[in-house]
């Protein structure tokens, strides 16, 4: 009878680790591994650096921050830039204190008076910053502007996108926020 007893002790013993184990591995395999290598691709972390704002502050790009980050690639005399434009007004209103948004002026071809004369007409209350020598844009292989990188809270890079309609450009911002 002890024997029993004891063989049923031990097989209980046995099931319930290998459902510990189980469930630990299911755990784990749910948990988002944390890149650690930095390139301009989904997934990997964002490069980082700092440039100046037409504010004179300086703002910085990349490492874990406290909101999403959309950090857009442009120019004055790009005319999808100007399509684009009032759709960033609205999607950053709409999501005002959710998600910071910068406005990277690709400036080697941009004169300071169109960069300020855009800047002005579409009323961008997010930062503009000064890309002068083009080094960042070259940093994030920008070959085409806008182009936009969707950024997470720990300086992931979530996604590469254009030009988007309106309705797309605030879906995808919504899924940032919710991360």
């Amino acid at each position: 009878m002890l024997l029993k007893k004891n063989v049923f002790v031990i097989v209980l013993v046995v099931i319930l680790a290998g459902i510990a184990i189980y469930q630990n591995a299911q755990r784990e395999n749910k948990e988002t591994l944390m890149p650690t290598e930095q390139a301009p691709k989904v997934n990997f972390l964002a490069p980082s650096f700092t440039l100046k704002g037409l504010d004179g502050k300086d703002y910085t790009i990349g490492g874990p921050r406290e909101k999403p980050l959309l950090v857009n690639f442009w120019a004055s005399w790009c005319g999808p830039c100007e399509e684009e434009a009032p759709d960033l007004v609205d999607v950053y209103n709409k999501y005002q204190g959710q998600f910071d948004l910068y406005a990277v002026n690709v400036t080697p071809g941009d004169k300071m008076e169109n960069i300020t004369k855009f800047v002005e007409t579409y009323k961008y209350p997010f930062p503009v910053l000064l890309d002068k020598q083009g080094t960042n844009a070259d940093t994030y292989r920008v070959v085409a502007i806008p182009t936009s990188f969707l950024i997470d809270r720990n300086g992931v890079i979530r996604e590469v996108i254009h030009v988007l309609s309106p309705k797309e450009l605030d879906k995808r911002i919504a899924g940032l926020i919710k991360g």
